[in-house]
C-alpha cells in the first residue's frame, strides 16, 4: 500500500495499512467505507473510485451491515433486492434463539 491512503485511517483500525493496495483491495475498501464511514468518508470514496466500481463492490458483497443497506441502495440507486447480501440473508433466515 501507499501510505497515502486517501481515506480516514480510523476505518481500517484492524488491518495493517502497509498491506492495503487501493487497486488490489478496492472491494474491501469500498465496503468498509460504506459500512463504517460517515457521509464525508463516503463522499471521498465516490471521488476516488468510479461509480461502476462502487456499484459492483456493493452489489456483489456477501456480507453487509443491514443498518447501512438502505443508505447504500439510495446512493447507488439500486433496490435492495439487487444486493447479493440481501438475497443471501433472505435465503438463510436466522434460527430462533432459545
Amino acid at each position: 500500500m501507499n501510505m497515502n491512503l486517501p481515506f480516514n485511517h480510523r476505518l481500517f483500525w484492524d488491518v495493517d495499512l502497509n498491506q492495503i493496495d487501493t487497486n488490489q483491495h478496492e472491494k474491501f475498501i469500498i465496503v468498509r467505507i460504506f459500512e463504517r464511514g460517515d457521509v464525508e468518508d463516503i463522499r471521498q470514496c465516490r471521488r476516488f473510485y468510479s461509480n461502476d466500481k462502487i456499484k459492483s463492490a456493493l452489489l456483489n458483497t456477501k456480507h453487509f451491515l443491514q443498518s447501512r443497506l438502505h443508505l447504500a441502495a439510495a446512493i447507488i440507486d439500486e433496490p435492495i433486492e439487487n444486493f447479493k447480501c440481501y438475497t443471501t440473508q433472505q435465503s438463510n433466515p436466522q434460527r430462533f434463539p432459545y
